[in-house]
């Protein structure tokens, strides 16, 4: 002990500063944590080491440490704007926009031409929905650094806002974004350095699904831009291309399947649609492996775990993804989902596996190239499906899902705020699922449903639940209607509060473009009769497609007037829905446990990669 502090003594906190420094900047976390931590023993007012433990734990996925580093560096330095920047960055990935927002405002008060803060203010205003601030900030970090190819990359895709405002035009926001791209794709042809690969798919253009028009050949034309630059790092990085046929069975026999997804935990994408494959496919047939791109973990994580040939998670950034995956030898990956997440849409940009496939997580075309096949389902499309994709549709039986049986939902009391109302009717979508072309919809069903009571909910960010109400407000007073005596926005409700408030009303009202899955099918679980309008696109039919599939098809309507009157005729007719409740629950038993698309899936696995 008496030699241990002698030699402890004998250290410099300057020394040991410099040493972790050194590790976290060469990518050696684990290293720089231990060393850095020494300094601080010996000076613990040293904010520099506290800033550098902060970049540590952060690229590690820690990020209440991080968070708490980072702090501690602005408390000892005020005037450290780097400090304030990294609590901005990571409180509004937190989703706590208010005070990201004033965080980043500190850190430009200290350094005006902070690129990075521009970028991460105008990453604020996008999430709050004001999508006009979000790009006046993009182009002001342009204009500080015009080689920032992030904030080039965050102007593009913040043309298409989040939510629309009531003058939104949504046709001069697409061509907006056209505009932006054609400039983004000349610039890349000249730029060069470290920043450009780090770019890619920062933002992707998400709300482009909210828009009920076909989107294959915007997406199609970022999605050659994503893989060009994917695959131009895959080649410098040595990661060839795999052989078309790859002998990495291990005299098994079996076809290897790789998942990689940022979703392996309780979220829809799981629970729609990988929850099946990983619990039902043939493991005679198939070996699985799941790549669990994210730090999120619960009892579906572990489930998931312990049904995978293998499970992988936590190997940093998608560098180390690709080349481990790359050395994996899949024979096939599947992506659940493509533009919800920057690190899953810059690996599948590349050609890591002879076959490539993703599916409806985000149910839209991801327009890569580098993507075989979209699985989807024969229920859920349209006949002419196949002109709104980049990839070969393949179109699995019913609604392509393998779905667990689950208990009912039971019953309890509404909350106060709804429980007068003669008709409560549920509309669950997010924020940005409800295009300011349907406002009306609302409007006309309020008013002819007396008594009636449209119930919303503040899901995060509630900046955009708040522009939502607001808009919805103005409708509402243009039409002469109170709002207050019409509609109530509740706190996000989840799990069994969820399912008891589903259970205590009377008609779910689908959103309208793009339609509910998993919140459609825990209405149809609380017996509750949805009503929805039959979409364009797969997108929009994911609620008709299994009406239809469990022959409810009269809750189906094939346009926005007979959407409304639909739904006021439900309402306002107690017996019609009492006799709906009474066929649900034997008419929902098809969704459950249908082995046809996990078979189908197996044959499709099986065709496609002999032919290769």
């Amino acid at each position: 002990m008496l030699l241990t502090r002698l030699l402890r003594g004998l250290r410099s906190p300057d020394d040991e500063f410099t040493r972790g420094t050194a590790a976290v900047q060469a990518g050696r976390m684990e290293e720089g944590i231990i060393a850095l931590r020494r300094a601080l023993e010996l000076r613990p007012e040293l904010a520099g080491a506290h800033f550098n433990l902060g970049v540590a734990y952060r690229s590690l996925g820690n990020p209440d440490e991080a968070l708490a580093a980072f702090r501690r560096a602005a408390e000892l330095a005020p005037g450290f704007a780097e400090a304030h920047l990294n609590i901005g960055s990571m409180l509004r990935e937190q989703r706590e926009l208010e005070d990201a927002g004033r965080s980043l405002k500190t850190a430009l008060a200290l350094k005006p031409d902070l690129p990075e803060a521009l970028l991460e203010l105008g990453n604020v205003h996008r999430g709050t929905g004001d999508w006009r601030a979000a790009i006046d900030s993009f182009r002001r970090a342009v204009s500080i650094d015009p080689g920032f190819a992030r904030a080039r990359w965050a102007t593009t895709v913040a043309q298409i806002p989040a939510l629309d405002d009531g003058d939104t035009d949504r046709e001069e926001r697409r061509r907006a974004f056209a505009r932006e791209l054609e400039a983004l794709e000349a610039w890349f042809a000249s730029a060069r350095g470290p920043d450009v690969v780090e770019a890619v798919a920062v933002q992707q253009p998400f709300y482009l699904a909210y828009h009920e028009v076909s989107n294959r050949d915007l997406l199609g034309r970022y999605g050659r831009l994503c893989a060009s630059l994917m695959q131009s790092w895959q080649q410098h990085a040595g990661l060839a291309p795999p052989p078309p046929i790859r002998n990495s069975r291990g005299g098994t026999g079996r076809i290897r399947v790789g998942i990689v997804s940022g979703h392996i935990y309780y979220h829809s994408v799981w629970s729609a649609l990988v929850r099946g494959w990983v619990e039902r496919l043939d493991r005679g047939r198939f070996e699985l492996h799941l790549f669990h791109l994210s730090g999120r973990r619960d009892a579906e994580t572990e489930l998931a775990a312990s049904l995978a040939a293998s499970f992988h998670q936590a190997k940093g950034g998608f560098e180390s993804w690709a080349r481990f995956i790359h050395g994996c030898g899949m024979d096939v990956l599947l992506y659940p989902e493509i533009g919800m997440d920057p690190t899953t849409a810059r690996l599948a940009s590349m050609r890591l596996a002879p076959v490539q496939a993703t599916s409806w997580g985000h149910p839209e075309t991801s327009g890569l190239p580098t993507i075989d096949h979209y699985l989807s389902a024969q229920a859920l499309e349209p006949p002419d499906a196949q002109s709104h994709y980049t990839e070969a549709l393949e179109l699995l039986p019913g609604t392509g899902c393998w779905l667990p049986r689950v208990a009912d939902s039971g019953r309890d009391v509404p909350p106060p705020a709804v429980a007068e109302a003669k008709v409560r009717m549920i509309c669950a979508g997010t924020p940005f699922k409800y295009a300011a072309v349907h406002d009306a919809l609302w409007v006309e069903i309020a008013r002819r449903v007396p008594g009636g009571r449209l119930v919303f909910f503040r899901s995060f960010p509630e900046a955009l639940s708040h522009r939502l109400e607001r808009r919805l407000r103005d409708a509402f007073d243009r039409a002469g209607l109170a709002f207050d005596r019409h509609a109530t926005f509740l706190p996000l409700q989840e799990g069994p509060a969820f399912r008891a408030l589903l259970a205590a009303s009377d008609l779910y009202l689908d959103t309208v473009g793009f339609s509910g899955f998993n919140t459609a099918l825990q209405a149809l679980n609380a017996d509750l009769p949805v009503v929805t309008r039959e979409g364009r696109f797969m997108r929009g039919r994911l609620a008709s497609g299994m009406l239809r599939h469990i022959g409810l098809d009269e809750l189906v309507a094939p346009s926005d007037a007979a959407y409304v009157e639909l739904a006021v005729a439900l309402a306002n007719d107690a017996d019609r829905r009492r006799r709906l409740r009474e066929r649900i629950p034997q008419a929902r038993q098809r969704l459950f446990e249908d082995e046809t698309p996990i078979r189908a899936l197996e044959e499709f696995l099986a065709r496609v990669t002999h032919a290769r």
